[in-house]
C-alpha cells in the first residue's frame, strides 16, 4: 500500500516521524513516501527535523517557499496534485 505522508512546518516533522518509522517496518505492506512542502526552509525550521527524528531525504520536495496563507496554500495543492496524479497513493 503507497502511503504519502506531508510535512512542511514543525509540527508535521513531529506527527510524521513515529508514522514513517511504524511505516517502514514492514515493507511488505506499506510503500511510504515523503513529501516536503518547502515552506519553512532554514535549517532550524527543517534540516534539523529530517536530522533529529530520523527522517529520509523527501522523495519530493515542492519548494513552496515564503509568501502569504493563501500563496503558500495555492502552490502546496498544485504541487502535490502533481505528486498524487505521478504516484497514484492508496
Amino acid at each position: 500500500m503507497k502511503i504519502i505522508l506531508v510535512a512542511g512546518a514543525r509540527p508535521n516533522f513531529i506527527k510524521v516521524a513515529p508514522l514513517w518509522n511504524r511505516l517502514i517496518e514492514t515493507p511488505d505492506l506499506f510503500e511510504p513516501l515523503l513529501v516536503h512542502t518547502g515552506q519553512h526552509y532554514d535549517d532550524l525550521m527543517s534540516e534539523i527535523f529530517f536530522r533529529d527524528l530520523n527522517l529520509p531525504r523527501p522523495h519530493y520536495e515542492l519548494n513552496v517557499g515564503s509568501g502569504s496563507h493563501a500563496y503558500q496554500t495555492a502552490q502546496i495543492m498544485m504541487g502535490f496534485e502533481k505528486v498524487l496524479s505521478l504516484e497514484r497513493p492508496d
